[in-house]
């Protein structure tokens, strides 16, 4: 996977400053996991947005329109071979059909959007080893008849 000049730029800012993204989500005041996609290209920022940010991370002002702009997003169509995000690609080839099943007996023939979504990342302590806990919460859209 490539990774944007863009995002390797703010990356080293934010280790310069010695920042986390819990750090910069008090800052900008919108989610970690959301800022991180704005770091990888997944999103575009307003401009208070861009701005708060590269304020945060003491970098020029170029690069604040560079945030606005709208993003392509997703990784193209590659087998992920990072070992973390693989294993997302490796649940969805195996728990993805069950969970297709399970969403459509609760809620009939439609998707879980992607646009009006959320998602958070937890750290759960647990004595056999921390645990990561993941909470996608996303509108439901069901299909249309016409």
């Amino acid at each position: 996977m490539s990774i944007p000049e863009i995002t390797q730029k703010l990356l080293a800012a934010k280790k310069e400053k010695g920042l986390t993204f819990a750090d910069l989500e008090k800052i900008v005041g919108r989610d970690e996991v959301w800022l991180a996609t704005v770091f990888y290209r997944q999103a575009s920022t307003s401009f208070e947005e861009a701005k708060l940010l590269i304020d945060a991370l003491g970098m020029e002002p170029i690069y604040i329109q560079e945030l606005t702009e709208y993003p392509v997003k997703g990784l193209g169509s590659i087998v992920p071979n990072d070992p973390l995000i693989y294993r997302f690609y490796e649940i969805m080839q195996v728990y993805g059909m069950p969970m297709k099943a399970v969403i459509h007996e609760k809620f009939g023939d439609g998707i879980m959007s992607a646009i009006d979504f959320t998602l958070d990342i937890e750290k759960e302590e647990d004595p056999k080893g921390d645990r990561v806990k993941i909470i996608m919460s996303g509108k439901f859209l069901p299909y249309k008849k016409w």
